[in-house]
């Protein structure tokens, strides 16, 4: 009887061990449960506080995330990259436009008006200037054109000349030159001026001197300079589009900076119709400069036909001037112009400069 009893109360008590054994696995599991989804909410509490805090929290100091006070840095900004970096320069324009369309059309027997040619040229800068837009140009082109008493000429001159040097995607700016008062004209001494007058506006490094009354008919033939002293209207329809003679340097020509001050400029002592075009060649030959050339199919233009002006008859001392150049050119040109402005307009299709240049 006492075994039976003893043996049911290790029967007993060896139930409720186990029972004990189970009760307490199954509080470390759940306790462990409980203690790892903790640390995931916390973990996740802690990161929604950082979060927080680097988003709303004010910076001090100089920006840099390192402030005084919350000792929580700066969230970075995002910036696009355009910003804040310098814009890259624009390429150089090519040396042959790709917009140039070759030989051209050229008539003069239609009326223009002013506002005509403003409209066909809307992109123009005030004082006739113009630069491309896709590229940067490879000269600053200074156009000089003497004038008096020519608003036709000047009319068909804008109206052709303006999409062209556009078209040979030029930095330029027109000045038109006008001798003031009824003297004698003076065509080599208003081109010094012109010269004089356009560095005033910018920096520009060729000049073309060009009569009123001259049109290219191929866009081909560029209005820039070379390297050597560049004669443009080569081939004139007055004179059945051939060169009158080797030395020929009227018209319509280029200049660098340097090469014109070679030269001492233009020679302001020709009153009247010709020969300062001979004397420029003399200077031009005198300092070791040659004359280069367009062929003559591309230099081709066009003349508008006029009267001789009156006061612009042809000059009697001319030939004895052109024999004596060497002799002169240093003291007479750029370097000792003279004249009085008269005004200076700034026109939507060129700059008006008018001067008084005295008399012979």
């Amino acid at each position: 009887m006492a075994a039976a009893d003893s043996s049911v109360k290790f029967s007993v008590l060896h139930r409720t061990c186990k029972l004990l054994v189970l009760l307490c696995f199954l509080h470390i599991s759940v306790t462990l449960v409980f203690y790892v989804r903790s640390l995931d909410t916390t973990s996740a509490f802690l990161h929604h506080l950082h979060q927080h805090n680097t988003t709303t929290a004010p910076a001090t100091g100089n920006g840099t995330g390192t402030g005084t006070g919350t000792g929580r840095s700066k969230p970075p900004v995002d910036v696009p990259k355009e910003e804040g970096e310098k814009k890259k320069g624009l390429d150089k324009c090519p040396e042959t436009s790709p917009l140039l369309v070759g030989p051209l059309r050229v008539d003069f027997s239609s009326p223009l008006s002013l506002e005509l040619i403003k409209e066909n040229n809307g992109q123009l800068e005030p004082g006739g200037r113009y630069k491309p837009k896709d590229c940067e140009a490879l000269q600053k082109v200074a156009i000089i054109i003497p004038f008096r008493k020519r608003e036709e000429h000047l009319k068909y001159w804008l109206y052709y000349l303006h999409p062209i040097l556009q078209r040979q995607q030029l930095d330029y700016g027109v000045y038109v030159i006008n001798q003031d008062g009824d003297e004698i004209f003076n065509r080599a001494k208003l081109l010094n001026v012109g010269y004089t007058e356009a560095l005033k506006d910018y920096d520009y490094d060729c000049f073309v001197f060009s009569d009123v009354d001259l049109i290219p008919m191929d866009d081909r033939n560029t209005y820039k300079c070379f390297s050597q002293p560049r004669h443009l209207s080569v081939s004139m329809d007055k004179f059945g589009f051939r060169l009158p003679y080797k030395q020929y340097f009227g018209g319509v020509s280029s200049m660098s900076k340097q090469q014109f001050l070679t030269i001492n400029g233009f020679p302001n002592n020709y009153w009247g119709w010709g020969g300062e075009d001979d004397d420029i060649y003399n200077r031009l030959a005198s300092k070791g400069m040659s004359i280069s050339r367009p062929t003559g199919e591309v230099g081709r233009c066009r003349m508008i036909r006029h009267d001789r002006d009156r006061k612009n008859e042809p000059n009697p001392q001319r030939f004895d001037r052109i024999s004596h150049t060497r002799d002169t050119m240093t003291k007479d040109g750029i370097k000792s112009l003279s004249y009085q402005l008269v005004s200076r307009l700034t026109m939507d299709l060129f700059t008006n400069i008018t001067v008084d240049i005295g008399r012979p």
